[in-house]
């Protein structure tokens, strides 16, 4: 058990990917010196339940980075990487719609669908940061087994459903204030008077909030990588020790 949650610290900390041998290699060289003496390190000196400390504190950083950047004016509708679209039937008609004077009309449901993720983004720190919480030493292992966004992939699989739930009220109820969702159906009736319209039966809240938890997602596989192999983003006591930058 305490070698498989050093190797984990030791993956964290940015150790090379190669093979599962170089990484143990690597580790054993790292804390028991080339001799193959114990030798002191940030690593062996401390206990498992201080290194699985350190692994749920870097996920921390990364929530708080990853809701701290989306979850401002313009954090969606303002990056490329993760900017909210129309609903795919619209936007193939854009041209179209374009020339029935709709232009204007479908930037302006845009905008407003990335507003409303913006502001249901924070929605997901509270419970993102339960899940660290309830990280077992199970988990880190599995984290460990996995690829660079393991952790991320977890997330993802247990807490959907949940993250969807806390941010749909905050998104519905932006869409109405800002008027997306009325904007939306004054244009789905225009489309569906036009000879052979397209099937524009589509929940707008359920479009943006698939597309919010996927740029949350996005991120927060980016910050995982980061911390695992950047020190500067290593920002807390804990982190530097259990990741060896003391």
């Amino acid at each position: 058990m305490r070698v498989a949650v050093v190797v984990l610290a030791a993956l964290l900390a940015g150790a090379p990917p190669a093979t599962a041998q170089g990484l143990l290699d690597t580790l054993s060289k790292k804390v028991l010196g080339e001799s193959g003496a114990a030798a002191p390190s940030a690593a062996s000196a401390l206990t498992d339940d201080q290194i699985i400390r350190g692994l749920k504190e870097a996920l921390r950083v990364g929530v708080d980075s990853v809701v701290g950047q989306l979850g401002t004016a313009g954090g969606f509708a303002a990056d490329p990487q993760v900017r909210i679209p129309l609903p795919r039937t619209l936007d193939d008609l854009r041209g179209m719609l374009a020339g029935f004077g709709m232009s204007g009309r479908l930037d302006d449901l845009e905008a407003r669908m990335n507003r409303a993720a913006e502001l249901a983004a924070p929605q997901a720190k509270d419970l993102f940061l339960k899940a660290i919480s309830d990280m077992t030493l199970d988990d880190a292992r599995a984290v460990y087994d996995g690829p660079e966004d393991a952790a991320t992939g977890y997330f993802a699989d247990r807490m959907t459903p949940d993250l969807k739930a806390a941010m749909r009220p905050i998104v519905d109820d932006t869409l109405a204030e800002v008027q997306a969702v009325r904007l939306y159906q004054g244009m789905v009736r225009q489309v569906r008077a036009m000879p052979v319209a397209p099937n524009l039966d589509l929940d707008l809240s359920d479009h943006v909030l698939d597309a919010a938890l996927d740029g949350i997602f996005h991120y927060l596989a980016r910050e995982e990588a980061a911390i695992r192999a950047d020190p500067a983003k290593r920002v807390t006591e804990i982190l530097r020790r259990t990741f060896g930058t003391d």
